[in-house]
């Protein structure tokens, strides 16, 4: 008989996926160059050449039992090494291999960090807008995801909410800056006021609370922007992080838990993810992949069209009149829709060939999400969709 639970998860589908599914199909119809599809974050710029020449180096030049065979449990050891160390250049903090488990991509980083660190029962606090999944990536380890309501003027924290929700049962506290959907990133000042109010909690529950720091985009931030590195201010940090969106690989599923060298228990959290991964099934990510993230790990793909793109899309739909939070960094946008109901403006965008996700999932009903990771030259080509949908709203 098979498990009821995952059956009657079938009737409950990303919109995200179900979104991209439709435009896709439109697109079949009208050509996809003129679907405007800003469904999905599925990066647009090209891996560095380089990446592709450090693979075939090492097809080339390594033996094919060791560059195919299973990593140690950890990960490889060498590379462990190398992200180390360049956390410690970057960030200032002394990581060393004991504080580094590979992963495949962010979502397996998270699902070791948050086994190691949080009970059956007890809670993960995470902030609108969030990414959906988190829902998944969370109550499936027997921890319950709770949900702190947005401040929509800033997309920055809601602190007076936070605190009300903080109780001897919350054990982390999951958070993603660069934002999806939001494209905030959180300042210097929200991250110190969340840590010094989690490092007061921690001593009034007699436990430690957790940061978990989902970074996927990391490195997509811009000109300008303050970004903290959140490990710098609060000790007990797990950082999750993909290099999907900085290096354009997200089909390789390559990632890293980070336990910050200056949390409690850093190495046994770490070993500890040897042994989740026997019961999740997320052992030893590709070797290939592996020693060829070793070789980026100071390199990005061409970055640059994501602030070009945003700034295209901020201007027009500020003029035209939608309230939007000036993204800081990612590939989102996130707008307030024209009329209450976002799924019903959603529907209505569709008619103009735009495909745009409404934020209800993202735990912001009223707005919705632009993943503009596309050529610019589309995006400036969909400004005059979006000018025919506001005139719609009676917006010039």
């Amino acid at each position: 008989m098979v498990v009821e639970k995952f059956r009657q998860m079938l009737s409950n589908k990303s919109v995200i996926r179900e979104i991209s599914v439709a435009a896709v199909a439109r697109g079949k119809e009208i050509g996809y160059d003129n679907m405007f599809d800003y469904s999905l974050g599925n990066p647009s710029v090209p891996v560095p050449d380089r990446f592709n020449e450090v693979v075939k180096q090492l097809l080339d030049t390594m033996d094919p039992l060791t560059l195919h065979g299973y990593s140690e449990s950890h990960g490889i050891a060498e590379v462990r090494d190398k992200v180390a160390e360049s956390l410690e250049k970057r960030f200032g903090l002394p990581y060393k291999r004991d504080n580094i488990f590979m992963t495949s991509g962010a979502a397996g980083a998270m699902a070791h960090a948050v086994r190691a660190v949080c009970n059956i029962g007890s809670e993960v606090l995470t902030f609108a807008p969030y990414f959906p999944e988190y829902n998944h990536y969370i109550n499936e380890t027997g921890a319950v995801l709770k949900v702190v309501p947005a401040d929509t003027t800033s997309f920055q924290i809601n602190f007076e909410e936070f605190e009300k929700m903080l109780n001897p049962k919350t054990e982390a506290v999951l958070i993603n800056t660069p934002n999806n959907p939001s494209g905030i990133v959180y300042s210097t000042e929200t991250i110190k006021k969340m840590s010094d109010i989690l490092t007061k909690k921690s001593e009034e529950f007699g436990h430690e609370i957790y940061i978990i720091s989902d970074e996927p985009y990391r490195e997509i931030v811009f000109t300008g922007v303050d970004a903290p590195v959140v490990s710098q201010f609060y000790d007990n940090t797990i950082i999750c992080y993909s290099f999907s969106k900085s290096l354009s690989l997200p089909g390789e599923r390559i990632g890293y838990v980070a336990v910050s060298p200056n949390c409690k228990d850093a190495e046994t959290i770490i070993h500890m993810c040897t042994q989740i991964s026997r019961g999740i099934g997320h052992n030893c990510p590709s070797s290939l992949i592996q020693l060829a993230v070793a070789e980026m790990l100071y390199d990005t793909a061409d970055l640059s069209v994501y602030e070009t793109n945003m700034n295209l899309l901020y201007d027009e739909l500020t003029r035209l009149g939608f309230e939007v939070v000036k993204p800081g960094g990612t590939f989102y946008i996130f707008p307030k829709a024209l009329e209450e109901d976002a799924n019903e403006f959603c529907k209505k965008a569709l008619k103009y060939d735009l495909a745009l996700v409404p934020g209800d999932s993202f735990g912001c009903p009223g707005f919705f999400r632009i993943a503009y990771c596309v050529k610019t030259d589309k995006v400036e080509r969909s400004l005059e969709a979006f000018r025919k949908l506001a005139k719609e709203y009676g917006r010039q």
